[in-house]
C-alpha cells in the first residue's frame, strides 16, 4: 500500500470517527476532572483511541470483517450482535447526534434560542446533504479523504493553538462535584463510551476495507497491514486533539458565566473559541463542528447501509440510504442532551461485550483455541452486561439483582474482565479436543 493512499484512507477514518462526541466530551472530561486530569483523559484515550484503533485492525482478520469472523461464535450472534451495534451506532443515536450537535454548536449561538422550527430546518438540510454524499459509497475517499478531513484539520488546529496559548498559564479547574474522583482513571475510561468509537470501529472496518480493496489491494496478508498503518495514522490524530480539547477544558477560566441546562462541552468549546477569536471564533466553531459532524454521519450512513444491503439484498443499497437518513432525521429532532441520555444504558451493555469480543478475537488469531474458549466469556459477559445495566439503573425493579454487586472490579465497572478472563481459561480447557477458531 502507497504512503499516499496510507495518508488518504487514515485521514478518511479519522474524519468518520471524529464526530460530535468526539468534540464534546475531551473538554467536559478536562473540566470536571481538575486536579486528576491526567488520570481520568488517560482512561479516556484508551477507549476514545487505543480500542478503536485495535477495533479497526481486528476487522482485517478475516477478510469479509467481522460477519466471517464473529461466526466463529454462532452466526446468530454475528447477525444479532452486529445488527445492535449498527443500528446503535447508526440511525438510532450516534448520526442523530451529528446533527444536533452541529446544530447546537454551529447555528444556536447566532440565533436568538433553540426552537423546533430552527432545529427542523437545519435538520433537513443537513440530511440532505448527508444523503448526497453517501448515495455514491465509492466516491468517499474523495469527498472525505482528500478533501473534508484537511480542511477539518486545520481549523481544529487554529482553534487548539490559540487555546493552548491563551490558557497554559492557568492553573487547573477544581474538581466538578459528582466527579468520582476517587476512581478517575475509571471515569474517563467509561467517559470514552460516549463517543462510541470502540463500537464505531467495528461498523468502520467495513468501510475501510472496501476502500483499500478498491484501490486494488485483495491479498488478506496485505489488507490486514494497511489497515493497520491507516488505522494507526488515524489513532495518532485522535490521540492528540482529545489531549488536547481536554487541556483546553482542564485550563480555560468561565470566570462568572453560567453553563446552566447547556451541554457542558458545547458550552466550554463555544466559550473558548469566543473567548480566545472574538467574533470569529463562534464561526470557525460552526466550520469545525459541521465539517466533524458532517464527515461522520456520511461515514456512518454508508457503513450502515452497506451492512443491511448484505444482510438483506432484496433491499438496496440507495434505498437503505434513504431510510437510514430519514430514521436519522426524525430522531435528530429530540435534541441533543435526549439522544445522549438515551444512549448511555445501551452503550453500557454493548462495550462490555464489544471490548470482549475483540480481545478474543485477537487472542484466538494468535493463540489457536477452541471455540468455547471464545464462545463461552462472549455469552456470559453478554448476560452480566444486561443485568448489571438493569440492577445499576433500577430497570424493572433491578434491585433484585443486588448481588451483582459482589462481582470483582464492580465499583469500576469492570467486572467483565475477570468474567472474560475465567469464561476463555474455562472455554480452553473443557473445549479442547473440540472445534478450533479459524479466520480465512
Amino acid at each position: 500500500m502507497k504512503t499516499k493512499h496510507i495518508f488518504i484512507v487514515g485521514f478518511m477514518l479519522f474524519a468518520m470517527f471524529f464526530g460530535a462526541g468526539n468534540l464534546i466530551f475531551p473538554p467536559a472530561l478536562g473540566f470536571s476532572s481538575g486536579e486528576y486530569f491526567p488520570l481520568a483523559i488517560l482512561g479516556f484515550v484508551i477507549t476514545g483511541v487505543g480500542l478503536p484503533l485495535i477495533g479497526v485492525i481486528v476487522g482485517a482478520i478475516s477478510k469479509e470483517g467481522y460477519s466471517e469472523s464473529l461466526k466463529n461464535i454462532s452466526p446468530w450472534f454475528s447477525v444479532v450482535f452486529l445488527v445492535a451495534i449498527f443500528l446503535t451506532i447508526g440511525p438510532f443515536f450516534a448520526i442523530p447526534r451529528t446533527a444536533t450537535t452541529a446544530y447546537e454548536m454551529g447555528i444556536l449561538p447566532f440565533i436568538e434560542g433553540p426552537g423546533t422550527v430552527s432545529l427542523v430546518i437545519f435538520s433537513v438540510v443537513y440530511f440532505l446533504i448527508v444523503f448526497f454524499l453517501s448515495i455514491k459509497p465509492g466516491n468517499i475517499i474523495d469527498s472525505v479523504g482528500k478533501i473534508l478531513t484537511p480542511l477539518l484539520l486545520v481549523t481544529m488546529l487554529l482553534l487548539i493553538v490559540v487555546g493552548i496559548v491563551a490558557y497554559n498559564s492557568n492553573p487547573s479547574n477544581p474538581v466538578v462535584e459528582g466527579f468520582n474522583s476517587a476512581s478517575p482513571f475509571s471515569t474517563g475510561f467509561t467517559e470514552g463510551y460516549l463517543t462510541m468509537d470502540a463500537i464505531a470501529a467495528i461498523v468502520f472496518s467495513v468501510v475501510v476495507l472496501n476502500s483499500i480493496r478498491g484501490l486494488g489491494i485483495t491479498n488478506r496478508r496485505d489488507l490486514l497491514f494497511g489497515t493497520m498503518k491507516s488505522a494507526g495514522l488515524a489513532a495518532l490524530l485522535l490521540g492528540v486533539i482529545y489531549v488536547a480539547l481536554g487541556v483546553l477544558g482542564n485550563k480555560v477560566d468561565i470566570g462568572n458565566s453560567v453553563i446552566g441546562d447547556r451541554e457542558v462541552g458545547t458550552f466550554l468549546l463555544t466559550f473558548i473559541a469566543n473567548d480566545t477569536l472574538g467574533g470569529f471564533g463562534g464561526y470557525l466553531l460552526g466550520i469545525i463542528v459541521f465539517l466533524a459532524c458532517i464527515t461522520t454521519g456520511v461515514g456512518l450512513i454508508v457503513a450502515v447501509s452497506e451492512h443491511f444491503s448484505k444482510l438483506i439484498p432484496k433491499v438496496n443499497y440507495g434505498t437503505w440510504v434513504f431510510i437510514f437518513t430519514f430514521v436519522s432525521l426524525v430522531l435528530a429532532n429530540q435534541g441533543l442532551s435526549t439522544i445522549i441520555k438515551g444512549s448511555v444504558p445501551v452503550l453500557l451493555v454493548l462495550y462490555p461485550i464489544a471490548m470482549t469480543v475483540l480481545t478474543l478475537l485477537i487472542v484466538t488469531y494468535f493463540v489457536r483455541s477452541p471455540k468455547l474458549a471464545l464462545q463461552l466469556p462472549v455469552y456470559v459477559v453478554s448476560i452480566v452486561s444486561i443485568l448489571t445495566v438493569i440492577e445499576r439503573n433500577g430497570f424493572f425493579g433491578g434491585s433484585a439483582l443486588s448481588f451483582l454487586q459482589n462481582l470483582p472490579l464492580y465499583e469500576s465497572q469492570f467486572e467483565w474482565i475477570p468474567i472474560m478472563i475465567i469464561g476463555f481459561v474455562l472455554g480452553y480447557i473443557i473445549g479442547l479436543k473440540g472445534e478450533k477458531v479459524t479466520y480465512t
